[in-house]
């Protein structure tokens, strides 16, 4: 029995919804700004005409410089408002999600609102795991609601300014 892991975050960025969700749906993009995530394959792409969801490939960065692997189908798509997903049944993390697009108050962009939800892998040792957020962190290296938040904060970087801003590779004062 796994205990399964719900995560939600809102972040309001000053672009209109249906920019930020065209950026969102054109699934390629999601690992410019979600930090784990190495690459998104689309399989094939919903016409509107056809009763098969678009199917994609996620490669998320692993343990000791691995990768996990998994395939994911859209579960609802309403243009400019919503895009949820979840996993093919099988896949090594069992995980679904969806991220809604309202505008914000006083015409100030749009609220984006995500959630993540998932059971983590290894059986037995992944829900013992799972009962500690602390536990948590050190398996997958981050507090799965600080990378959430860390991953719109990402987005809205992108979406507002072109980039994301690093300090990665820039020198350090030490104390």
């Amino acid at each position: 029995m796994n205990q399964q892991i719900t995560v939600e975050k809102t972040v309001t960025i000053n672009k209109p919804a249906e920019e930020l969700y065209h950026f969102w749906r054109n699934f390629e993009n999601l690992p410019h700004f979600i930090k784990n995530l190495k690459e998104v394959k689309v399989y094939n792409e919903k016409q509107e005409s056809s009763r098969h969801p678009t199917k994609t490939h996620w490669i998320t960065k692993g343990l000791l410089d691995g990768s996990i692997e998994w395939d994911v189908v859209i579960t609802e798509d309403r243009e400019n408002e919503l895009i949820a997903w979840s996993s093919v049944q099988g896949a090594d993390i069992e995980n679904s999600g969806w991220v809604y697009f309202k505008p914000a108050p006083g015409h100030r962009g749009t609220e984006v609102k995500a959630a993540r939800e998932y059971n983590p892998p290894g059986g037995a040792i992944g829900a013992a795991l799972a009962k500690s957020t602390a536990a948590i962190a050190k398996l997958f290296g981050e507090d799965p609601k600080e990378q959430l938040a860390e991953d719109l904060r990402r987005f809205k970087m992108l979406m507002e300014a072109g980039e994301i801003a690093t300090t990665e590779g820039q020198p350090r004062g030490k104390g």
